[in-house]
């Protein structure tokens, strides 16, 4: 499964993998992501991939399997972690305010760490 608030991931995968597609922040992407975890799931793909700062783009797709069993406790902390540097970054510098131009190129990036990280 594919957490992710960008719209090209939930177009171009969702025939490949179940994307749970919604239109929140970058913060909101990972705390849902975090509630799965709670629920039995496992990362697959680190929440802070990639170079681009969480306070940079706007998007943030994030792998996941359902697992039976206790709380994957790495999994916890991997994405607490990533949570609390998120909320450092944004609180030092909001996401700007990108013209759509950029959004695309956000939206591309995104989309290709994702897919690359799942081999689609």
């Amino acid at each position: 499964m594919i957490i992710s608030n960008n719209k090209l991931v939930n177009e171009n995968l969702s025939t490949h993998v179940e994307v749970l597609f919604s239109e929140m922040t970058l913060l909101e992407t990972m705390e849902k992501a975090r509630d799965l975890i709670h629920k039995g799931y496992i990362l697959l793909t680190h929440p802070l991939s990639g170079s681009i700062k969480p306070n940079d783009t706007p998007y943030k797709s994030i792998a996941l399997e359902k697992r039976l069993g206790p709380v994957d406790f790495q999994s916890m902390e991997i994405m607490e972690q990533s949570i609390a540097r998120t909320r450092s970054l944004l609180e030092q510098r909001a996401v700007p305010d990108w013209p759509e131009e950029c959004l695309e190129d956000f939206r591309a990036i995104d989309l290709d760490l994702i897919r690359n990280a799942l081999r689609i």
